[in-house]
């Protein structure tokens, strides 16, 4: 079959991912990414530093940050995401907000991290208080929660793995037994951290069981890198997607009815005969 007529694929707008050397995740993001949007994913160079605060701190500095988006910028993303939860969290308000700052200084284009895009999912949904699921260890898991404190929120309860490595390898009964323990007291909504922790189906599970929002550092990252270019997040029962979605365009109008139309002409009054 001779497709040459077809002129070739059409052109995609683009989301730059700068992630951690040890993203094992790529296919998850893409699942969250509809067809007429393309990925484009650099890594920061390899550390022999194991999951830690160290180790956010590496991978989250503004050299670094700046190589991946050059890189990246190679094939003109309209969007840069930082794909790291840690990395982003670890410096506070302040030091999210330099990092954003540096990346779009380097590319020129409008950058966001996963940290940032949390906090603006989380006023999307008016939430003030959370429970928080984790794989780091307790000081990472603190931080995090000292990040989500200076933003407002609230953290009711909490479960953690306590990994250093691997994390890409815990299974969802594992997600699903900490999101369990996690959630006591008033939470409104379940956040699932670490971009490097599979969630993507388990989403719409623990949404059903927990009755309340469930947000993971994955489909925050996508969520907000795709809005920003007018782009919609794919994702079955997931409510973030669901209450952010822009609504359906109102129906056009009906047509005026026609004026009746008489076969007989009127009489000398005006009426008809």
């Amino acid at each position: 079959m001779d497709v040459s007529f077809l002129g070739g694929p059409q052109p995609q707008r683009g989301v730059g991912v700068v992630a951690p050397f040890d993203f094992a995740l790529d296919r998850e993001l893409w699942r969250w990414v509809p067809d007429d949007v393309s990925l484009h994913l650099t890594r920061t160079p390899f550390v022999p530093v194991e999951v830690s605060l160290d180790l956010a701190r590496l991978v989250s500095e503004h050299e670094t940050l700046r190589e991946g988006v050059r890189a990246l910028c190679a094939v003109a993303p309209q969007v840069v995401a930082y794909a790291c939860t840690s990395g982003s969290f670890v410096g506070g308000l302040a030091g999210e907000r330099a990092m954003c700052e540096a990346m779009t200084r380097a590319g020129e284009v409008p950058s966001l991290t996963t940290s940032g895009a949390l906090l603006t999912a989380l006023e999307e949904l008016g939430v003030r208080r959370i429970a928080l699921v984790t794989p780091y260890t307790e000081s990472v898991t603190s931080s995090l929660e000292e990040y989500l404190a200076e933003a407002g929120t609230t953290v009711t309860g909490r479960a953690f793995l306590g990994l250093t490595r691997h994390i890409w390898k815990v299974p969802y009964r594992d997600v699903v037994d900490m999101a369990r323990q996690a959630v006591v007291g008033e939470a409104d909504a379940l956040f699932i951290s670490c971009t490097n922790l599979p969630t993507y189906d388990v989403i719409p599970q623990l949404e059903a069981e927990l009755r309340m929002p469930v947000l993971s550092a994955n489909q925050v990252t996508m969520w907000a890198a795709l809005r920003h270019i007018g782009a919609q997040a794919v994702g079955p029962y997931q409510r973030l997607l669901i209450d952010s979605a822009p609504a359906a365009p109102e129906p056009p109008p009906l047509p005026e009815p026609a004026a009746a139309v008489a076969d007989d002409p009127p009489d000398e009054q005006g009426g008809w005969t």
